[in-house]
This record gives structure tokens, sequence and C-alpha cells, in this order.
């Protein structure tokens, strides 16, 4: 594999994660309809996420569609600016920080969208649109081609197929290609956003171990955003579930499905079909009453509280901050399981 020289600053101390995200907050305005369209609102997408990231671990971000998961990833990278908070990138700012800083920084996060076919140039063949990355970076003329061939096989595809067009694949196979695509500058991170979902469940699999082992021979950290929680109970460390633009538990793999806490945590478990059907037969499940409440009118105090079984007067009066209160992991919640 071709080994691209570290530039100078790039080394992570070791006290230091690799992605430190703090109080991150993305709000979109509300326009009207009249003539002059003003402002009568905003969309509270993100609200106050703090998220750490080590090197070559993987996060996963779970909850409801609508909660914020996509938005925070893409945040992360800058591709939507956030409202307030703090990004920090093997310790630098990305918040602040300037158009040519980023170039360089883009070289070492990549992003591999949900729908494979909606995020390749339908326009180009498979060489060109892996190539592209390499022609922006003016990196192609350092074996560009060589490099293009590589990445193909890196994700189990055929070089020989890297002239056809992307209408030409599977699903499976244009994911594939995504991947080839992200992985061109040998990044560090990548945020994966539901990589998996558009995909038959027979080609989950697939994806899912082709993403460990490259995490395993490239030294790969990841963020990956899903809501289908077996897929991220298998290729996550730790895990952060959201709820309406926060975070509501976040923790080991094993604190978060073997230790769950939060109401809401727990109610997504329990909907979550197992494996051995005798067990499907006889557990309880939690079927969550009501409606997730809009994001431009969130409920005050705990935005939780209004499917919650366990809310009380405190919950409406109060937000709980995600502090650890005795489970062994932060949660947010004022009456955690």
């Amino acid at each position: 594999m071709t080994t691209v020289p570290e530039e100078p600053g790039t080394r992570t101390d070791p006290d230091t994660p690799l992605l430190d995200v703090r109080d991150l907050e993305v709000r979109f305005p509300v326009h009207g309809s009249g003539l002059l369209r003003r402002v009568v609102g905003q969309v509270h997408a993100v609200n106050g996420v703090s998220l750490r990231l080590a090197e070559r671990e993987t996060l996963g971000v779970v909850g409801e569609s609508g909660c914020g998961k996509s938005t925070t990833g893409r945040a992360i990278l800058q591709l939507v600016s956030p409202t307030a908070g703090s990004v920090r990138f093997r310790g630098e700012e990305l918040t602040t920080m300037s158009a040519a800083r980023m170039q360089r920084v883009r070289r070492e996060v990549g992003m591999v969208f949900q729908d494979p076919y909606a995020s390749l140039n339908p326009r180009l063949p498979v060489n060109d649109i892996i190539a592209e990355p390499l022609k922006v970076h003016r990196r192609w003329r350092d074996g560009g081609p060589e490099r293009v061939a590589e990445l193909l096989r890196m994700v189990g595809l055929s070089p020989e197929h890297g002239n056809r067009y992307p209408h030409e694949f599977s699903g499976g196979q244009r994911q594939r290609v995504g991947i080839a695509r992200a992985l061109a500058l040998e990044p560090s991170l990548l945020v994966l956003d539901e990589p998996v979902s558009a995909l038959d469940v027979s080609v989950q699999a697939g994806v899912v171990n082709l993403l460990a082992e490259l995490q395993e021979r490239l030294g790969l950290s990841y963020v990956f955003i899903a809501h289908d929680l077996s897929v991220v109970r298998h290729i996550s460390d730790r895990v952060a579930v959201m709820y309406l633009g926060g975070v509501v538990e976040t923790g080991t793999r094993e604190d978060v499905y073997d230790r769950a806490s939060h109401p809401y945590t727990i109610a997504l478990l329990s909907a979550a079909p197992w494996a051995d059907p005798r067990t499907e037969r006889v557990r309880e499940r939690i079927v969550l009453t009501g409606d997730v409440p809009s994001p431009v009118n969130p409920p005050s105090g705990c935005r939780f509280r209004t499917r919650c079984w366990k809310a009380r007067d405190l919950c409406a009066e109060e937000a709980p901050e995600l502090v650890d209160r005795g489970t062994g992991h932060p949660v947010a919640c004022h009456f955690p399981e």
C-alpha cells in the first residue's frame, strides 16, 4: 500500500483523543410563507452533543430517524456549520479553522453516505469517481492509476471493472465504491452515515465485515451512525444513544447493551429482535406512546418526558445533565434504572 509521509503536527498525543466534540449545537432557521420570508423559528437539530473518539476506536451513534445523528456527523466534518460548540481533531479546533487549513485536514477525514447510488456521480465511471479526491488534492501524478486499482482490490472489487458506471453495480458493490473513494487519501477518521441501512440484509454483513477488516488493517477510527442496534453492537467499541438532538446515554458497548439505564435506551433495546426464538416469544417489550416532539418546539426539561413512563414533575422543570448517576456510565435521566 502506498504510504504518504506524515505531515508535521499531525501526530496525536497519547492523552488527547483523536476527535473531541463538546457542546455541539446545530440550528436551522424556519422561514415564514410571506413575501419577505421572515425567520419565525428554529429547528433544534443538534442540542449540546459531546463525544470523544480515540485512535482505532469505533463510536456507534444510534437513535430514531430525525434524532440528529446525520446532522451531528456532518457538523463534525464541517459539512454543516455548527451554531455553537467545539469540534477538535487531533487537538485542533475545526469550527474556526481557515479554508486553506481545512483543505489539508480533509485529507485525514472522510465520509461514507447512506445511499450509495445518490452519493456517486452517475455520469462518471468508477475509476474517475475514486480518482477525484486524488486529483483535487494533487496526488494523482504520484501513482494515481495504481492507487485506484489498489483501492478497488482493497474493498473486494476487481480493477477490471473500473470502467463501469455506478448503475452497473449492485447496491453492496456501490457502497464498496463509496468506501474506496473515502479511503483514497488514506484518512485516519471515517464518519459512516448509516452505511448499510439501504442494503439488503444478506449484503449488510459483508460490508460491516469489510469495515472491520479495513479498520484492523489501516488503523482507522469510525463514527458509525445507524438505527440498527444489532449492527452497532457488532462493530462498535462505545455507543452514544441520541434522542431529539441530544445524547441521553453513552458508554462502552457492554454498558449500553447489557446495563442500559435511560428509559429511551431500554425501549429501543426491547424493540430490537432477538436471534433466539424462545427468548423472542417471552421477552417483555416496551411500546412508546405518542409521537416524537417537534424539534422546532421541543418540550421543556427532559425532551423524552412526553413519552416516558417514569416522568415526574421534576422532568418538566429541569433538563437532566449527562452524568454518571450511579450506573457506571453517563445517563441524562433524573430517575435512571
